[in-house]
């Protein structure tokens, strides 16, 4: 399509006429569905393809809003147009819209995935995460995780906030957002951690990669981590400790969730990036010397000795050596461990 026919058919998404919105709306969405369409989308001017695709998702006409989204949703994998539509303010715009009373559920749903699109560049994360706004800084996300675990029942027709886990791992990759998740008086990790029970492998991997990015505070934050130990380790050492079932001694030595579940046979956790995920955050914490005497308490090295001889992805082997080279190269015995846990 011609520079010039594009535009005149961008021009129509402004129409006062809905017939012909959506007629031209239909044709951008097909465009959006390949590269060569995104690519000459993105070469035209914003005030004719991205701003009025984002006003269009305030359209009361049926459809023509969350065609809007469908079209944004596929736009934004692209990075220079996810620039553009968060200087935009296409955040502000989604997360109104999410939180619009009656919002159709299906257009809720496109939106969050928007914005998971959005927050994969740091200007997109950093606007979710409302810094430089001190009054309002973290409200998106506390928001967002609310609905994020308050809407994992498996009885939901559509789980309009699953792609919510993509979102965390990606503003859980910038400092500001693990300093906000790992805040205990906001306790939005707490909640976050607790959703690694969900049936959704998405869900899963999101709570696994958040986890782990926030790990990489464990220098400066591992009192924050270890104030949730009861719901982190059995979302770190349950995914890594193989299939076998424990004996008693073992499981007499650890917590009562991790024990009860490592006694009976369970459901494998099959995916390996969820097993490296959990792995690497595991070596996170274990690279301070509080974290290795927290990781004895639970019994953990006994675990993924278990879960190692089980594994046989070349990755997650890695990850498990790498954790035990540390735990040889500082040997926190576990009698110093348990008398440290008294002592506390």
């Amino acid at each position: 399509m011609a520079a010039t026919e594009l535009e005149e058919l961008l021009g129509f998404l402004s129409s006062p006429s809905p017939n012909l919105k959506q007629a031209a709306l239909e044709i951008v969405r097909g465009l959006t569905g390949s590269d060569e369409g995104i690519a000459s989308l993105a070469a035209a001017p914003r005030a004719l393809a991205l701003q009025p695709l984002t006003s269009l998702l305030r359209d009361p006409t049926p459809g023509l809003a969350s065609s809007a989204a469908d079209s944004l949703v596929n736009l934004s994998q692209n990075p220079s147009i996810a620039e553009g539509l968060v200087s935009l303010g296409t955040i502000l715009v989604a997360m109104d819209l999410v939180y619009k009373n009656g919002v159709d559920p299906g257009l809720a749903s496109r939106l969050v995935m928007l914005l998971a699109n959005l927050t994969q560049i740091d200007s997109g994360a950093t606007a979710l995460l409302q810094i430089g706004d001190d009054k309002m800084e973290g409200l998106y996300v506390s928001k967002l995780v609310r609905s994020f675990c308050r809407s994992s029942s498996s009885e939901a027709k559509e789980d309009i906030f699953e792609h919510v886990s993509l979102v965390l791992v990606n503003i859980s990759k910038l400092e500001a957002g693990r300093r906000i998740l790992l805040d205990p008086k906001r306790g939005l990790l707490k909640q976050i951690v607790r959703q690694f029970d969900s049936s959704s492998l998405l869900r899963k991997k999101g709570v696994a990669g958040t986890i782990r990015n926030c790990c990489f505070e464990a220098d400066n934050q591992l009192q924050n981590l270890l104030l949730i130990s009861e719901f982190l380790w059995p979302a770190l050492l349950l995914p890594v400790a193989g299939n076998k079932v424990y004996s008693q001694e073992d499981t007499s030595k650890m917590p009562l969730e991790i024990g009860n579940a490592l006694s009976h046979d369970r459901e494998p956790v099959d995916d390996p990036e969820i097993r490296v995920q959990a792995l690497e955050a595991i070596y996170l914490i274990t690279l301070q010397e509080a974290g290795r005497r927290a990781l004895w308490s639970v019994n953990g090295p006994r675990i993924l000795q278990v879960g190692y001889e089980d594994e046989e992805d070349p990755r997650v082997m890695e990850a498990y050596e790498s954790i035990g080279s540390l735990l040889v190269g500082n040997p926190d015995t576990e009698e110093s461990a348990t008398q440290n846990v008294k002592n506390n």
